[in-house]
């Protein structure tokens, strides 16, 4: 299709138009609340770099994934869900409290509606991929959060993954996710990126609807 009738579709149609092909949406939830100050928020946001080049130069991983990012610390939809093409991974500074909760909550409420629009455009769709990574404990109410994680698992909605770094209440995160978290082994954060893009890799590569084994969190991580 010529680049002046995309120029006349609705914003969603010519993205569709554009790339048909099915889509895997992930949404980060990453704490950048005060206590990651320091070389835990400069390793995280390098690790976003990683992640953004790795999955980027993937040509099947980059038209089927796209990527969306609350922060929380306090909650801000700092990216809408962007295919992996065109993802800017942001420079997050850390600021005040963790109102994990609330952050849970709003990027289910956008992921929500993004999987709205790409059923009514008639693109296939994977299961979409839920990753929070927190250094602490929530200073907001967290259980409504942690119900909705659940209906969410149930139904198949999406898979919810959580990561502590040093300091986190992995307590918390046990009754917040249905799947055990993971604790970070110190900052490999980089590490853990890798991983996350090697996985959505071969999710990126399936049927939407198939099973697809995931390679051990080990080298970064412990369950």
């Amino acid at each position: 299709m010529p680049d002046s009738d995309f120029d006349q579709l609705p914003f969603d149609l010519a993205e569709f138009a554009e790339n048909p092909e099915p889509r895997c949406p992930v949404l980060l939830l990453l704490d950048n609340s005060g206590s990651m100050r320091g070389e835990k928020i400069s390793q995280l946001n390098a690790g976003l770099v990683e992640f953004r080049d790795d999955l980027a130069n993937d040509p099947l991983a980059a038209a089927r994934c796209e990527v969306a990012i609350v922060s929380f610390g306090p909650v801000r939809e700092v990216m809408d869900f962007t295919s992996a093409q065109h993802f800017v991974p942001p420079s997050l500074k850390a600021e005040s409290d963790t109102p994990l909760g609330a952050a849970v909550i709003h990027g289910l409420a956008m992921l929500k509606r993004r999987k709205e629009v790409i059923r009514q455009n008639g693109i296939g769709l994977y299961r979409p991929w839920v990753f929070l990574i927190t250094d602490g404990g929530p200073t907001d109410g967290w259980k409504h959060a942690a119900q909705l994680v659940r209906q969410g698992e149930e139904s198949k909605a999406f898979a919810f993954f959580s990561v502590g770094v040093k300091g986190a209440d992995m307590e918390m995160l046990r009754q917040l996710s249905v799947r055990d978290p993971i604790s970070l082994s110190g900052l490999k954060f980089r590490e853990l990126f890798l991983w996350l893009s090697a996985s959505l890799k071969s999710v990126s590569q399936s049927t939407p609807g198939d099973i697809v084994p995931l390679k051990s969190p080990a080298g970064w991580g412990e369950v």
